[in-house]
């Protein structure tokens, strides 16, 4: 019971460090706007009504996927709710913007095209909006970045872990397979790999975190090295705890600060990853909506199309910077010398 007070009031005094720096609080807060703007996205940019009133029926194409047959459609497999003729007792609502990442706007004279009221960030040299790109493929951008920490942290706590409380043999052998993986040349072994195969978010996340999980065991193994030996370990082994339950519940939730510190910063980093591999052509498969592949498309059109740089630059340059705010506020709740 004391322990669970103990924790609870920790806890707490985290919160409260970090709730005291503005900076990294606010950051939190727009961050995970962002976040669910980007789960969402469907419902603030999309080629397809949020309710549309048709005929005396109630639809929602937004989120249900309807027959042209609904709508007295015969020629066609897919309904252009855009030139779809209303009466005047039908009604509809539109998302904020009324375009789809894939489709292209073919009423401007050419791609790319400037920003206008109907593309408010301008067109792609395809003639997709980019404001619609760019809100879409941030989904894309965050999940690899989790995921790939998400199982880095689950390989790098499990090794480090078992190195750094079993010691001895298990713990030579274990550095020498690290150092194994920590001389391996990353980038060129995921570039090959896409190269050769398909790409996709699976893969490579799959792929990033075979290798992401050097880092972490680092950390983790020092982290059980200190611990293993302390008070509350010595007094769950003399009371017979298994090793399992001592790794577990007293060792791991004591080695955890230095992890959750670098979290942020290890997410924002996977985050320009992706973007570099889009940015090569190597990431994710054309047309998913990529930042990196719009920056390579400025890299393309820079002397035309100045839009398709400034905007997925000013997009990334926001993330990473909301993340390393929340990085220094993380790092500064979870510094024991702090008050």
């Amino acid at each position: 019971m004391i322990e669970k007070l103990f924790k609870n009031d920790l806890s707490k005094k985290r919160w409260r460090r970090f709730k005291a720096r503005k900076s990294a609080f606010y950051a939190t807060v727009v961050f995970l706007s962002m976040v669910v703007a980007t789960f969402v996205a469907p419902l603030i940019a999309n080629n397809k009504p949020l309710y549309l009133s048709y005929q005396g029926k109630s639809f929602f194409p937004a989120m249900v996927d309807y027959h042209p047959n609904e709508f007295g459609i015969k020629n066609t497999l897919v309904v252009n709710y855009k030139k779809l003729q209303l009466s005047d007792d039908d009604s509809v609502i539109w998302p904020i913007v009324k375009w789809s990442p894939l489709e292209s706007n073919n009423e401007v004279f050419s791609f790319p095209s400037p920003p206008t009221a109907t593309n408010v960030m301008g067109t792609d040299e395809s003639g997709r909006d980019v404001f619609a790109r760019i809100l879409y493929g941030f989904k894309y951008s965050i999940a690899y970045a989790f995921l790939v920490w998400i199982l880095s942290l689950v390989f790098g706590l499990s090794l480090g872990g078992i190195m750094g409380y079993f010691g001895g043999k298990v713990d030579i052998i274990g550095q020498r397979i690290v150092e194994v993986f920590s001389t391996i040349p990353t980038l060129f072994i995921l570039l090959i790999l896409v190269s050769i195969f398909t790409p996709s978010l699976f893969m490579l996340v799959c792929i990033s975190s075979v290798f992401g999980w050097v880092p972490i065991s680092y950390y983790i193994r020092a982290e059980f090295l200190k611990n293993r030996n302390r008070e509350f370990v010595e007094a769950a082994r003399s009371m017979g705890a298994k090793n399992s339950k001592i790794i577990i519940k007293h060792i791991l939730p004591n080695s955890l600060v230095p992890v959750i510190t670098f979290a942020p910063f290890v997410i924002s980093n996977n985050v320009i990853s992706l973007s570099m591999l889009d940015y090569l052509g190597l990431g994710l498969p054309v047309p998913t909506p990529s930042w990196g592949e719009l920056l390579a498309q400025a890299q393309k059109h820079f002397t035309v199309a100045w839009w398709l740089a400034v905007y997925p630059s000013a997009a990334l340059f926001t993330t990473l910077t909301l993340l390393n705010l929340i990085g220094e506020g993380v790092r500064d709740a979870m510094d024991p010398n702090m008050n």
